[in-house]
């Protein structure tokens, strides 16, 4: 590996991340890049951007005729004949996509940024969409444009009385603020017109933090934010995550007070804390965030005002394995206003597509359970998904034999919600199978083992819980496609906790080249497939070794939220 290529890849698993003595080599390093800052790069953006009015009726009129609007159109219309872009999933207008960014609600509309790569200039820009029920999406122009950072990488925003404030990473520069406070959050500002929170301290010395992805939030009239990265704190001295915390009274100067986590058990050796967002939850703080190692992943625990410290009581995953290939990628998430956050992750390709490649995930609504609880964190879809049914079809109550593979004729497609409940009784394993071919060449299984999981007990004290073990939600993408550029994923699995008499109540959500699949409010799976025949559209039911039972069926074809 090149010096070029080695230090990128650095870069993005997080090992470059500053420890607290400095090295005189990265002292050097730092003075290089403070010299070549001094320079002033141009980094003005080849994307055309306009000025908006700044009255809700005058930006609608300015939209219709906006060339980059026409322009978005245009591109959705070439690319609505691909058989793997998605109809009901936000997928951006052209180019490629990455994170989600910046997800908030404002004067009565939910507001999503993304990284975004216009063709003529594709480093990363914020793109912008906004919806009234997070579900039908519309394209707005580009908001953030890079200058003077390189690229605008993934950050948050703060929704206040009068503005929206959006924090993000600047590439070479440091963490940047720009603020909004037009009807649909068209035209930005920068503070300072530069990093707020510089890559390099001005005597070139390195922080003792690291600058990278932050988010923002405000307490007591002062700003705090949270900047990505790892500490060499770990066992045998690897890296783990961390993320540092600053404040600042006015945006433009932050001080810097520490790293901002306490007992996190629940953080993988390798992990880093990309993508943070901060929001209570309940009564409680969760802390989403991103690891480069191992995907989507959140800690729950207590906001110590006082000593300015999250201190974890729980945590968990919102993927199951490796973020790549086919996997969920980064969190975007907002409070939802009656003590729940909403949250939109990104997914990643498994095949090639062109002109496009990644997809946001169907908006989620995460919740708590009561204390007393193991799995605390409940995840829903959020949105009005209703309003995209027609054509519902119902299955009755049935007996599923024990091996036997019950095929549903009249539940057929490749963009359908399904809502099944099934009581497994004693069987080990029931599975739904989706995008089935005739001959099973193809076909996506979910599958449910019950009690399968982690024994969970609690020594030397009485506990409702005291043996209560989890049971497993696989999805296996190992047959989903014969296509030969398609890399399958491995299965995912995860916990849920069903209650003993409690049936198996499954939401499954299939569009081209998605399936998420959300089991009984309490946990979500989800993954990329690319099936490569036309007749990959069946649903099947079968139950292991013994027989359970389907107590009811209902399925329903979606609408296309660009028409």
């Amino acid at each position: 590996m090149d010096r070029m290529k080695r230090r990128s890849f650095l870069k993005q698993t997080g090992v470059m991340a500053v420890a607290l003595v400095v090295p005189a080599r990265e002292k050097l390093r730092a003075q290089k890049q403070s010299k070549a800052r001094k320079e002033e790069p141009d980094y003005t953006s080849r994307v055309p951007k306009y000025t908006f009015a700044d009255t809700l009726g005058e930006q609608e009129a300015q939209l219709k005729t906006n060339p980059l609007i026409l322009r978005f159109i245009e591109s959705r219309k070439k690319m609505a004949g691909d058989p793997y872009r998605p109809i009901y999933h936000y997928v951006n207008p052209e180019n490629r996509l990455n994170d989600p960014n910046g997800l908030c609600f404002w004067k009565g509309r939910w507001h999503l940024f993304y990284q975004a790569y216009p063709p003529e200039d594709p480093r990363q820009h914020w793109g912008h969409a906004v919806s009234n029920d997070l579900i039908h999406w519309r394209d707005l122009p580009y908001a953030i444009y890079p200058n003077p950072e390189r690229c605008c990488f993934s950050g948050a925003t703060l929704v206040e009385k009068e503005r929206v404030i959006a924090m993000y990473h600047g590439t070479v520069v440091g963490n940047m603020v720009a603020v909004s406070d037009d009807p649909l959050l068209l035209n930005w500002k920068k503070v300072t017109g530069k990093a707020v929170i510089p890559m390099v301290n001005p005597d070139g010395s390195v922080p003792p933090y690291r600058v990278f992805d932050p988010c923002i939030w405000k307490k007591g009239g002062v700003y705090y934010s949270l900047s990505a990265g790892t500490l060499p704190n770990g066992p045998g001295g690897k890296r783990v995550r961390a993320n540092f915390l600053l404040r600042s009274k006015d945006l433009a100067k932050w001080e810097y007070l520490h790293p901002f986590v306490e007992d996190d058990r629940y953080s993988l050796v390798g992990d880093d804390g990309a993508c943070p967002y901060f929001w209570p939850i309940g009564d409680e703080h969760i802390l989403l965030h991103f690891s480069h190692m191992s995907g989507g992943k959140y800690l729950l625990g207590d906001y110590d005002k006082k000593r300015d410290k999250f201190v974890v009581t729980a945590g968990g995953d919102f993927n199951f394995g490796p973020y790549s290939p086919a996997g969920v990628h980064a969190p975007s998430a907002t409070p939802d206003g009656k003590g729940g956050v909403i949250v939109i992750f990104n997914m990643n390709p498994g095949k090639p597509t062109k002109g496009w490649n990644q997809i946001m995930t169907l908006a989620r609504r995460l919740t708590l359970e009561p204390k007393d609880e193991l799995n605390r964190l409940r995840i829903e879809p959020a949105g009005d998904i209703e309003s995209l049914r027609y054509d519902h079809q119902h299955v009755d109550a049935m007996n599923l034999p024990a091996n036997e593979e019950v095929v549903l004729k009249n539940i057929r497609g490749n963009t359908m919600e399904i809502i099944a409940e099934i009581d497994p009784k004693k069987a080990p394993m029931v599975e739904m199978n989706v995008l089935r071919s005739l001959n099973r060449q193809e076909l996506t299984r979910i599958m449910f083992f019950k009690d399968r999981g982690y024994r969970h007990r609690e020594f030397g004290r009485r506990s409702a819980y005291s043996k209560k073990i989890s049971s497993l939600i696989t999805i296996d993408s190992s047959y989903s496609s014969i296509l030969p550029d398609v890399k399958s994923r491995a299965p995912e699995t995860a916990p849920v906790f069903i209650d003993k008499n409690e049936p198996l109540k499954l939401r499954v959500f299939i569009d081209r080249s998605v399936v998420e699949v959300f089991v009984n409010g309490k946990q979500c799976v989800a993954m990329r497939v690319y099936p490569g025949r036309a007749d990959s559209v069946g649903v099947s039911l079968r139950s292991q070794g013994k027989d359970a039972e389907l107590k009811s069926l209902d399925a329903w074809q979606m609408k296309n939220i660009y028409k």
